[in-house]
């Protein structure tokens, strides 16, 4: 499966190629996107404090937590065609006969690959997290809706990554390497949608 540079395609193609039978992109590679679309939203809350008096004790903090996101929106936007490609080997596998003696090792080889994207995407959803509650702390009260929702997008791309986890971990043989996959995807979202959910909250009392 070649690389379709799926990053760069325009939303309207995006979304149609994800509506379409093919197997790319799929499930990881939309929760990639929008983690890229929740750290966006988070920089956005900071553009719209850096300069202005009323954040000036905070504007070194809020900078810094910008560069971080930038650096992470570009990751989460590389992970896109990533998980296409970590995709491809396992794609392959399930087209080999069942008869044949090779088929368990390469389909075991290929579930891991297929597992490595969405864990990283995972791990940058969890960081993302992180960063929106810097953002909503310090971020200019005209944008802190954008901090919830940069908030809500960062723990709906840690959720769907988690899926691609676990639905290839369900068929791997060894079940040691599957378990300590699972453990840390589970310890993931025991941690950080409830931060997630609390960053949400926290915007939806200071606007209602």
């Amino acid at each position: 499966m070649e690389n379709m540079n799926l990053k760069n395609k325009t939303i309207p193609d995006f979304t149609e190629v994800l509506a379409s039978k093919a197997p790319v992109p799929g499930g990881g590679g939309a929760s990639a996107l929008v983690g890229a679309v929740g750290v966006a939203l988070g920089n956005m809350v900071g553009s719209l404090t850096v300069g202005k008096k009323k954040y000036a004790d905070v504007e070194d903090q809020v900078k810094a937590l910008m560069e971080e996101a930038e650096v992470l929106r570009q990751e989460m936007l590389d992970l896109i065609d990533g998980d296409a490609e970590c995709f491809a080997p396992l794609a392959a596998a399930y087209s080999i006969p069942k008869d044949d003696p090779n088929r368990e090792s390469i389909m075991e080889d290929a579930l891991r690959v297929a597992c490595s994207v969405p864990m990283d995407i995972m791990r940058a959803s969890c960081k993302a997290i992180k960063m929106m509650e810097g953002f909503a702390a310090m971020g200019s009260v005209l944008a802190i809706s954008d901090a919830g929702v940069g908030a809500a997008c960062c723990k709906a791309a840690l959720q769907g990554a988690s899926l691609n986890v676990f639905i290839n971990t369900k068929s791997m043989k060894d079940r040691d390497y599957a378990t300590g996959l699972e453990k840390e995807a589970e310890e993931m979202l025991a941690t950080y949608c409830p931060l997630a959910d609390q960053i949400f909250d926290g915007v939806v009392a200071r606007i209602r």
